[in-house]
């Protein structure tokens, strides 16, 4: 038979990584029943009968946030045989508070005090002994960032839950430890003997949930609630704060007897937070930590390993461990310079009225023949004017910029025409690459390249799902690094740094840390927003969370800003600006409306000290937040590419339907076309960018994958995989881009996250609100962007473009300084919430 633990504690103290070093690769994510809260279950690794349950960061078993709902019920429905109960022993006296909760479930508790390792190094000590026998339990020292006590904790608590032995507890004492004993005695009918405490202490804090879980008679409540306001009464204060206040009594005494503090200076970690945390320093750091993980996601390590996956993987191949690659390189710079000379001297010979036009066909044509070169070759060398034309040809040298000449003779220009491309096969180990291999396999099988079957695989499949999967090593770094910042501690700083800002334009620092999480992924950032307890704040925050470049949406920047900006690490980080201003300025304007008004709730979290991040921590979120996004890519955009391939592959030509041989003429096509003049004000007003765009809502890589479709359909694939960059030039200004980016950016999510958002709004009219603001608002920047930028570049001439840039300003500046309406908020969210059921 099985044995089932509970993982219960702090946020913040270690638990995850408890968690993952007790289960490794055997642990599963699920959805808890009837909610969004995630499940982590899984078996412990040195015995696989045991089952531990991580149960959702908590600070106390109260019904104010979903997670304390979802772990107290499982605890009390459930109830595991065990709960190994994880305090934070560098912050013990608030770790406790929630220990003195789960002591009166009736369950059997162990103690792991955590981060001991922290603990020593300060050179506070705490009597373990004399902890466990005062608390009644056993307790356990453990450091999970180094695995250390991990197996001694389990083992004790396989011990406890076989014993079965419910723990005791503290007395409140007085007024207070007689009324909850009275109540006990009145509730002995409806509940178990173990779970009865905890009841007890919960009804008399006039605890909701607790109350309807009991069917109790008038009498029954009217006895309880006397016994409430005589306490109540003699103490002065609610029933709630006078538990709180007994329980952090019992806690201070508790500390006091078992923990030796050593009177020191700061500790490192506050040393760290004088400068990181500065009311002047703190953003410019952040900012430039941000900076600088954007610029080595996508412009340095990034861009090289995105470059390999494009030119490489999703092209025609890689030379094993870049063997041979030097010497490829070296001969196709050779066969360039050759190439310069032939064009310098073709140049010289045209301008010298000598006919040079079937040369330089045969030369341009797709499929080289060798005989009609030869014939062209031949007819210019017998003219006696060849002999006396001389061309220019210039080098210019990577490193110092340094250009040189060389004059071209006939005898050297003869000298070009037996040149040869190197094949990169040739040189060192090479690995050809999934579309090169695909073409051999469907060679072999004797698949018509002009048939269905390749042009599905080919022009949709690889076209579509090989331009997004190009772009998973620049996520992958940049979970890589977000991983790092979260889990040594910083990003907690983060959101305490982020309060004092949002705080002045209607926002906590709540909202931060959903929008944070949309860094990786929308869909688990607009559930974190169930961590805000005031409806008001967590439906703004809905409303502009997913303006946060998700891990999606990175593809987007990457690759206009390989297109347009040289591949520039300051145009991905302008893009998280944009997005954080976007949120700054919706707060502002949002909370003039009287729906939204009031002050923001405080903003209460625990700050873990700095440590070092653990390799394993790291490398697992990096790849839990990436695999998603694969799997995605092998899914949603899968199916979606297959659309995208048939209509752009189909339409009428003729006055048939049929495969068309010019795409202007597929059913996309069409379909953009009537669609396209609605973004013509933000620049994109061309079908293939509103086309882009559309499916941009199925899966924001969707919009990298159709532009890898559309012009795959365009021409043959560039040698170095830039065949999409070179297209998008041609359709788009710099200018026109960036708006194109930022529209959708900022639009509204993917249908994935519009389900989330639609979950936790619970009411039509706020998803349809939600989902509508952020397309407005994505709609107004992307204008202003490409009308007034295009004024400054000199790309567009002022007109009614500009005009309606200008208006779309002028609407901003008057919401953002417009004054508040007085109305009551809550009731304009019951009144809406009312009129939507």
């Amino acid at each position: 038979m099985s044995i089932r633990l509970a993982l219960a504690g702090n946020p913040n103290c270690g638990k995850t990584t408890m968690f993952n070093d007790l289960t490794g690769a055997t642990q599963y994510v699920g959805n808890w029943p009837g909610v969004t809260v995630e499940k982590k279950e899984g078996k412990f690794k040195g015995d696989k009968e045991v089952l531990i349950t991580d149960l959702p960061g908590i600070y106390s078993l109260s019904p104010y946030t979903l997670e304390e709902v979802v772990a107290r019920d499982y605890l009390v429905n459930e109830k595991p045989q065990a709960i190994m109960n994880l305090v934070d022993a560098s912050n013990i006296e608030r770790n406790l508070y929630l220990t003195t909760q789960l002591l009166e479930m009736g369950i059997p508790v162990v103690i792991a005090l955590n981060m001991m390792d922290i603990v020593k190094k300060r050179g506070d000590v705490i009597d373990v002994k004399k902890l466990s026998q005062e608390l009644g339990v056993p307790v356990v020292e453990t450091a999970a960032i180094k695995g250390e006590g991990t197996r001694e904790l389990v083992e004790t608590a396989k011990k406890a839950a076989k014993a079965a032995k419910a723990p005791a507890v503290h007395g409140f004492g007085g007024s207070i430890e007689n009324a909850v004993t009275e109540i006990e005695k009145l509730i002995a009918d409806v509940t178990e003997p173990a779970q009865r405490r905890w009841f007890a202490v919960k009804l008399f804090e006039r605890d909701s949930k607790v109350q309807a879980r009991f069917t109790l008679g008038k009498d029954v409540q009217d006895k309880i609630e006397k016994l409430i306001t005589a306490v109540e009464e003699e103490l002065d204060d609610d029933a709630e704060s006078i538990i709180t206040d007994a329980r952090y009594q019992y806690i201070g005494k508790l500390v006091k007897d078992c923990v030796k503090k050593k009177k020191t200076g700061l500790s490192t970690s506050d040393k760290i937070d004088h400068i990181v945390t500065n009311r002047i320093l703190a953003l410019p750091i952040f900012a430039l930590v941000m900076w600088l993980v954007y610029y080595v996601s996508v412009t340095t390590a990034g861009g090289i390993f995105t470059d390999w996956a494009n030119d490489g993987v999703f092209g025609d191949g890689w030379h094993l461990f870049t063997i041979g690659a030097a010497d490829y390189e070296e001969a196709t710079a050779e066969y360039d310079d050759q190439i310069t000379r032939r064009d310098a001297w073709l140049e010289a010979a045209d301008e010298a009225g000598i006919d040079t036009a079937a040369l330089t066909e045969a030369l341009e044509a797709e499929e080289a023949d060798e005989t009609a070169i030869a014939d062209a070759a031949a007819a210019i060398e017998v003219d006696p004017a060849a002999a006396s034309v001389v061309g220019t040809a210039e080098f210019e040298d990577e490193d110092s910029g340094e250009v040189t000449t060389e004059d071209v003779t006939l005898a050297t220009f003869e000298e070009t025409m037996t040149a040869e491309e190197p094949d990169p096969a040739d040189f060192g180990v090479w690995v050809p690459g999934i579309p090169v291999l695909l073409e051999k396999l469907f060679a072999s099988m004797g698949v018509n390249e002009d048939g269905w079957v390749y042009s599905l695989v080919m022009d949709g499949i690889v076209a579509g799902v090989g331009a997004v999967l190009g772009f998973v090593p620049q996520m992958l770094i940049l979970f890589f690094f977000l991983a790092i910042l979260e889990d040594c501690g910083y990003m907690a700083r983060v959101a305490f740094i982020m309060d004092r800002i949002f705080r002045k334009f209607g926002l906590s620092g709540k909202s931060f840390i959903p929008m944070l999480i949309g860094s990786g992924c929308g869909v688990p950032a607009v559930m974190a927003s169930r961590t805000i307890e005031q409806e008001r704040d967590r439906r703004m925050t809905i409303m502009t969370t997913c303006f946060v470049p998700c891990g999606a949406k990175l593809p987007i920047i990457a690759m206009f800003a390989g297109a347009f900006f040289g591949g520039s690490g300051t145009i991905a980080f302008s893009a998280y600006v944009l997005g954080v201003l976007s949120i700054i300025i919706s707060g502002i304007m949002l909370k003039k409306f009287k729906i939204f008004t009031g002050d923001p709730a405080p903003f209460v979290m625990e700050l873990p000290s700095y440590h070092v991040p653990t390799a394993g921590n790291v490398f697992r979120s990096m790849w839990e937040r990436g695999s998603s996004f694969i799997k995605k890519a092998g899914t949603v955009i899968l199916l979606s590419t297959i659309f995208m391939w048939f209509t752009l592959g189909y339409g009428w030509e003729g006055g048939a339907f049929c495969a068309v041989s010019d795409i202007d003429n597929s059913i996309m096509a069409r379909i953009g076309s009537v669609i396209a003049p609605i973004f013509t004000l933000p620049g994109f007003g061309n079908w293939k960018g509103t086309v882009a765009t559309i499916s941009g809502l199925v899966a924001k890589e969707n919009v990298v994958a159709t532009f890898g479709q559309l012009y795959h359909f365009v021409g043959e694939v560039a040698e170095d995989g830039s065949e999409i960059w070179s297209e998008l030039a041609a359709d788009f200004t710099q200018v026109g881009a960036y708006a194109f980016m930022a529209f959708n950016l900022l639009c509204a999510p993917c249908f994935a996250a519009m389900g989330a958002i639609k979950r936790e709004m619970n009411n039509g009219k706020w998803t349809a609100l939600a989902i509508g603001y952020m397309c407005a608002y994505a709609y107004v920047v992307s204008t202003i962007i490409y009308q007034i930028g295009g004024l400054i570049t000199g790309e567009l001439t002022f007109g009614i473009g500009t005009v309606v840039a200008i208006a779309f300003i002028a609407l901003i500046i008057f919401l953002l300084f417009r004054k508040p309406a007085k109305a009551d908020s809550t009731e304009g969210l019951r009144r809406m919430s009312v009129d939507a059921n």
